[in-house]
């Protein structure tokens, strides 16, 4: 059967065709393309300058922790993987390897950074005033196991960033981990406008070597979770692999604590799953560079007034990077069309019966919905849209998310649950061999992550609020609340 598609030849966005809907979507509003290499994709200045939006967000907000950027080598020596056996085995399917023939051993090429990257902090941490060490790189990582590209969602090379720190104790790494989990909420929620649960996660799904992954995951209006984001605390288990020890203030050897965090460019791909539609993709105002579009309205009589007094808004407005599109060869329609794909938040329009009434028509980009705005309060009012837009994509969102979550007290109502598409809370076990019966009983649904608002509870507290609970599968006592979901 066909696809139901719209006038712009977009696949309409149900939760069926999301995948067709959302590479349509991602390439015609000309963020990203296809490669011709196998895996990858090539991101287009549209799509960087959102990229750019959250490093310049995410750079404010740790730098302001005391982190500075750094760059390590792309090639990491196979030796450095096998100093620490978890960390090796668990990205041993995602390597890709190169002969390192002058080395005399296999590199690979980075499918994360922390051997790399502690091999230096080795030589570079001495003594208790070394610490804490805080560093973060800007980079692109290659894992070698996807082969059919999913536009920023999943490639074999894309880009993010990785934070690598060191502390002389567990807690002050630990807070620190969950610092940057809430920076990361931070982008997420207030410059993204998509909400996020914040969480741990279980045994099974937490990163290779690490003690503990905390991570923020969105929910997708398809019916699936995507981790947007993670951050780690390592332990101690890297520190003595690679050597890292320090004296302390009474001339003591210590092993000090890291912590590690990123995000990727994954980010873009959930503003546009989140909040786009059929007309192309919606990108709130603090995201946009060009915050609008001026579109003149012409007729031939008052064509050179009309377009004189476009230019003159043009200069007004230069605070929001406005496009002024006055092409005569295009007419209006296609113009509103070309704009609402691309994602401009607001259309400004001038024809000659407002040019008389000294006023634009001003269009939201997210809801359509128009308003007259005097020109003498044009500056002050769209400072005041895009601010109410910026708000109510974010409560919109949350409100679907709301909606969307569900908690359930059996196996019946979880499996009903994930059948439609929702997100569940539930209790349970947090064995693994049972995480892994859930996953093949409904097909692929996984643990995304322990509520940070529930561990934050004293231990009476979840003792009391899982008294008499059962896990939610096997029936042995319950141990946490968690969320399933399907996942990208």
């Amino acid at each position: 059967m066909a696809k139901e598609k719209d006038e712009k030849g977009i696949t309409v966005k149900k939760e069926a065709d999301m995948p067709e809907w959302y590479g349509q979507v991602v390439v015609k509003s000309q963020l990203a393309d296809y490669s011709p290499i196998k895996g990858c994709m090539v991101i287009r200045p549209r799509g960087y300058a959102i990229w750019q939006k959250i490093t310049d967000k995410l750079n404010f907000l740790i730098q302001s922790k005391g982190v500075q950027n750094a760059y390590f080598p792309l090639f990491i020596p196979e030796s450095f993987f096998k100093k620490e056996a978890e960390h090796a085995k668990g990205f041993s399917p995602e390597v890709a390897w190169i002969a390192g023939k002058e080395e005399g051993e296999r590199l690979a090429i980075r499918p994360t950074s922390e051997t790399i990257i502690y091999d230096s902090y080795s030589k570079w941490i001495r003594s208790w005033r070394d610490l804490p060490l805080k560093m973060n790189q800007w980079c692109n990582i290659v894992r070698w196991e996807v082969s059919d590209v999913k536009l920023f969602l999943r490639s074999r090379e894309f880009l993010w960033q990785e934070g690598h720190c060191v502390y002389a104790t567990e807690k002050e790494c630990e807070d620190e981990a969950l610092g940057y989990l809430d920076d990361y909420r931070k982008v997420s929620e207030e410059l993204l406008a998509v909400p996020v649960l914040l969480g741990q996660k279980t045994e099974k799904e937490k990163f290779a070597g690490a003690k503990k992954t905390f991570t923020i995951e969105g929910f997708m209006p398809d019916g699936k979770a995507l981790q947007m984001g993670t951050s780690h605390n390592l332990g101690q288990g890297f520190a003595k692999a690679f050597g890292i020890n320090y004296t302390d203030n009474e001339e003591k050897s210590q092993l000090p604590w890291q912590n590690s965090w990123g995000i990727s460019t994954r980010m873009i791909g959930a503003v546009v799953m989140t909040h786009s539609d059929d007309k192309g993709i919606v990108l709130p105002p603090l995201l946009a560079e060009n915050k609008l579009v001026i579109i003149p309205i012409i007729f031939e009589e008052s064509k050179d007034k009309v377009l004189a007094e476009c230019k003159s808004l043009a200069k007004k407005l230069k605070e929001f990077s406005p496009i002024l599109d006055d092409r005569d060869e295009y007419t209006s329609g296609w113009k509103y069309n070309q704009y609402e794909l691309i994602g401009v938040p607001l259309r400004v329009e001038l024809g000659p019966k407002d040019l008389e009434k000294k006023q634009v028509v001003v269009v939201r980009r997210d809801t359509g919905k128009k308003e007259f705005v005097p020109q003498t309060d044009l500056s002050h009012r769209i400072t005041e849209i895009l601010s109410t837009m910026q708000k109510e994509m974010l409560e919109s969102a949350r409100k679907r998310l709301k909606e969307a979550t569900l908690e359930v007290a059996d196996w019946k109502g979880f499996l009903k649950v994930i059948n439609n598409r929702k997100l569940v809370l539930a209790t349970f076990c947090g064995e693994e061999n049972c995480e892994e019966e859930i996953k093949t009983k409904t097909g692929g649904a996984t643990s995304r992550c322990i509520p940070l608002s529930w561990l934050g509870q004293s231990e009476s507290q979840k003792q009391k609020d899982l008294a008499g609970k059962k896990c939610v599968h096997c029936g042995s006592n319950a141990k946490v609340n968690c969320y399933f979901a399907k996942n990208y």
